[in-house]
């Protein structure tokens, strides 16, 4: 064995190890934006069916229980709160992060962006809510009451 076969057999060089560097680099590059936009896609899917459940929950504990339930959105926040009649009864839902409420309809005239609270009356008519949930990029569910079935239903779409 010579010299030179010798030191073939020690490893590899520093031009091949930046290559598989560079090759690891790229991939990660390549994939990292949709791997991103999966995720938030799937909080906003997630984030809208917990509003619908937070809704159905709302008006399921009105008729249930026969409590007045009062529900809070507030525009711009990622928090949505319920309380009733019963004291002590508070709760909150969270949405996930990089999730907000963009709007809630129907809009105050003239108070665009205002709080917006529901009451829920124990066999009174069903509340016309919609809740408008964004994320950062530009993914929209719209989160609606059925008035007339008041069953909570899921739409998608993109944010203007």
């Amino acid at each position: 064995m010579g010299f030179a076969s010798k030191r073939a057999e020690q490893g590899v060089t520093l031009i091949e190890m930046l290559i598989v560097v560079s090759l690891i680099a790229l991939l990660v590059g390549i994939t990292f934006p949709s791997i991103s936009s999966g995720i938030d896609s799937i909080r906003l899917a997630s984030a809208g069916d917990s509003v619908a459940a937070f809704l159905n929950g709302g008006l399921s504990r009105a008729e249930r229980l026969q409590e007045v339930v009062e529900i809070e959105i507030l525009p711009g926040e990622a928090r949505l709160t319920m309380r009733s009649s019963r004291p002590g009864f508070r709760k909150t839902l969270e949405l996930p992060a990089g999730v907000k409420v963009r709007r809630v309809l129907p809009e105050i005239l003239g108070q665009p962006g205002a709080a917006r609270r529901f009451l829920l009356f124990p066999g009174a008519t069903i509340p016309r809510i919609s809740v408008e949930l964004v994320n950062a990029r530009g993914g929209l569910r719209t989160v609606r009451i059925d008035p007339i079935t008041g069953v909570p239903e899921i739409q998608r779409g993109a944010a203007q």
